[in-house]
């Protein structure tokens, strides 16, 4: 028989026509899927870590995947931060931009830097993050939940499933590389049962909009300086002083000024407009994305990350009854130091190209 998964629906924030018949079109469709198991909930990011919404999914102990109108990394991210945690899955499903990025994300870094992740053993058991946004067919996502289920399913019969079981039948073998097939035949080729349907399950819980940082282990390296920037009492260390979110909802909404300080790109706002502070994987860990149209002149846009931070964080302090503190408090190390620096050659490609005068 095929391995049972879990995929779970995350509902949207809002309640928009379009959104919802994606995912109830979606829910429908894998309801027909042998072995599959849907359950449904709230927005993942606006559930509570204590709540029946977070507590049902730490209660799935095997490979699942998860459907959210979140990118990949915020959503393994907010479920890493509830204690939900496992290996990496691999989808195919995925925005166009993430497949040019590959060759990025896979440099080698300059120097080798721990990172928080390296220090902490994940369970074997698979989790697959889908961002809902990627495609507007149901069809698309339906396929892929079942590849994956195929996939998992293989491995199982490729290890001779579990325990002392018997060796898989070759019609069983059959099933495991055809998930698509809903009914088992009699030697005459007559139907023997039906389609079993199994009824979603739905965790309801009153999860209002929340606002707050998620912090992607496997980028940041502990250097504490969000800890430092942040004067709302956001962050917090555990007992091995690894940096946490530990009053998340002392984040004032709508200010991401802690991911634009951190030098490993290691903080998302899953809801921040802006793809790279939003989860996007855009930038790798630790690295440096060339905009080379900002090289040959192109006007920016935005201020430097630090400037626009440092005024974030004053708009907040000044709506809390508080005093702008500007750069005089926690601001970076790495920016502080910067005017030591000696030049590295990308100084002088800059300087080069300023020298073009074009």
């Amino acid at each position: 028989m095929p391995k049972r998964l879990t995929v779970v629906v995350s509902q949207g924030q809002s309640n928009n026509p379009a959104k919802r018949k994606l995912e109830e079109d979606i829910v429908a469709a894998l309801l027909f899927e042998p072995g599959i198991e849907v359950t449904i909930v709230p927005h993942l990011y606006d559930l509570k870590g204590d709540g029946p919404g977070m507590m049902g999914l730490q209660a799935i102990t095997t490979d699942f995947v998860v459907l959210s109108w979140l990118y990949e990394r915020a959503t393994r991210w907010t479920l890493d931060r509830n204690n939900i945690r496992g290996q990496v899955g691999t989808t195919l499903l995925v925005h166009e931009s993430d497949d040019e990025e590959d060759d990025l994300l896979d440099e080698p870094e300059e120097e080798d830097k721990l990172r928080v992740v390296d220090n902490r053993p994940l369970p074997k058991r698979m989790i697959f993050c889908i961002d809902l946004r990627v495609s507007n067919q149901v069809q698309d996502y339906v396929d892929e939940v079942k590849r994956i289920h195929g996939e998992l399913s293989t491995q199982v019969v490729q290890l001779g499933g579990l325990g002392s079981a018997p060796s898989p039948t070759p019609e069983q073998l059959a099933r495991v590389e055809n998930p698509t097939n809903d009914t088992a035949l009699k030697d005459g080729g007559e139907l023997e049962r039906p389609v079993e349907i199994i009824e979603p399950i739905r965790l309801e819980e009153n999860a209002a909009r929340r606002w707050y940082p998620v912090i992607d282990y496997s980028r940041c390296t502990n250097c504490m300086e969000c800890i430092d920037f942040c004067l709302f009492g956001v962050y917090g260390v555990d007992g091995a002083e690894t940096i946490l979110v530990e009053m998340p909802d002392n984040c004032r909404k709508g200010c991401p000024a802690c991911s634009r300080v951190c030098p490993e790109n290691a903080i998302i706002f899953p809801q921040h407009k802006t793809p790279t502070i939003a989860g996007s994987a855009e930038v790798a860990g630790g690295g440096l994305k060339i905009d080379l149209s900002q090289l040959f002149g192109k006007p920016k846009e935005d201020e430097k990350s630090l400037d626009t931070a440092v005024r974030e964080r004053d708009e907040q302090l000044l709506l809390a009854g508080r005093e702008a503190v500007g750069t005089a408090v926690g601001v970076p190390k790495r920016q502080a130091d910067n005017e030591d620096r000696e030049k590295d050659d990308l100084d002088d490609l800059i300087d080069a190209v300023d020298d073009l005068d074009i």
